[in-house]
């Protein structure tokens, strides 16, 4: 089971650049936003199934806090990184749990 959350773990992490890098390409962080809202529904979802209610609960709370540039784009890099920095972790420790495969 540790194996299955932290593969599908590392889908939800190539969604999320997908997300990134389509938003550095149009510039349009309002629209990345709203993708990753959406993402980050589905990701809790997932997690709840895959990897439990509190791994869920840790991400639905994760908020990259306040931002005091006004640089729209550094905003949205900093939720990007505050969710890949933690599904990583996540991922790493599942996998280390896991038990060796035959």
């Amino acid at each position: 089971m540790s194996e299955k959350a932290a593969s599908v773990i590392d889908q939800q992490l190539k969604e999320l650049e997908a997300i990134a890098t389509r938003t550095m390409q149009d510039l349009n962080t309002v629209s990345g936003a709203e993708r990753i809202a959406q993402w980050k529904v589905r990701t809790v979802s997932l997690l709840q199934q895959l990897a439990g209610k509190n791994e869920a609960d840790e991400l639905a709370r994760k908020n990259p806090g306040p931002a005091f540039t006004n640089d729209l784009i550094e905003e949205f890099t900093d939720q990007v990184d505050c969710y890949r920095s933690y599904l990583a972790a996540l991922a790493k420790r599942l996998r280390s749990a896991a038990p060796p495969q035959a």
